[in-house]
């Protein structure tokens, strides 16, 4: 005689183990969007096997740089002798959303610039792109709360404290701007918010190491970019949403 309630627990154990590897094999599948994400409008910035949607800030000679595609992350060669070169969209974005996942190397430093102006006579994209900082909590920097990841860079500290990963573990990010108000988070924490009209974000500028830069922090729409620093520095995931 069949014993109902091992049958049942057998079932149920079976049924249980069906929608945990459906939910693994959502989120094993990098580099991709899930029906969801796609009827909710997202795109993806990087398909895991090329560069397609970037390229390297005026680079118009095509020089050599550290950026490849490895292992479907886009990857910043630390052992790359070419010149640094930050990787930039090839479009512009005003109202977005953009989530990215990322992981650094033993003291790595990075970052993402929102609202770049890629033009020849703007010799590099921090000279007109507010950052998104990427630090490794081993970096020396690590103890100034300016310079932590998440933190829009050199001018607030993390709006609520959060550590990175471990170092083989990706972290989770987002960028959400809209009419030039942003906010950042990090690892599902709101780490910085910030609202790029107003006279408390200018006045903030006029007293930074930025001041001297006439396009730093003054538009509201523009490019994204990936910072070539310190190298070692590796993204997957990279998706947006025009809001």
């Amino acid at each position: 005689m069949i014993n109902l309630n091992l049958f049942k627990k057998i079932i149920l154990s079976v049924f249980m183990g069906c929608i945990l590897l459906s939910c693994q094999n959502e989120k094993s599948s990098p580099n991709t969007l899930t029906e969801e994400e796609q009827s909710n409008g997202w795109q993806l910035l990087f398909d895991g096997t090329t560069l397609n949607n970037w390229h390297t800030y005026n680079n118009s000679k095509n020089a050599p740089t550290a950026w490849v595609v490895k292992n479907g992350t886009i990857y910043c060669n630390p052992n790359s002798e070419s010149q640094k070169y930050d990787l930039v969209s090839d479009k512009e974005y005003k109202n977005y959303e953009f989530k990215f996942e990322w992981k650094l190397e033993k003291e790595g430093n990075s970052g993402v610039f929102v609202n770049v102006q890629e033009r020849p006579d703007i010799n590099a994209t921090y000279h007109s792109g507010p950052e998104y900082q990427l630090l490794a909590d081993s970096h020396p920097d690590f103890d100034k709360p300016l310079k932590r990841s998440g933190c829009l860079y050199t001018f607030l500290p993390q709006q609520n404290f959060v550590n990175i990963k471990a170092q083989d573990d990706w972290n989770e990010s987002s960028i959400i701007q809209k009419d030039g108000k942003v906010t950042f988070y990090l690892n599902g924490k709101i780490t910085a918010e910030m609202d790029f009209n107003s006279a408390k974000w200018k006045d903030l500028v006029k007293h930074s190491n930025f001041k001297d830069y006439p396009e730093f922090g003054k538009h509201i729409s523009g490019k994204l970019a990936l910072q070539d620093w310190s190298r070692g520095v590796s993204f997957r995931n990279l998706k947006i949403k025009t809001l």
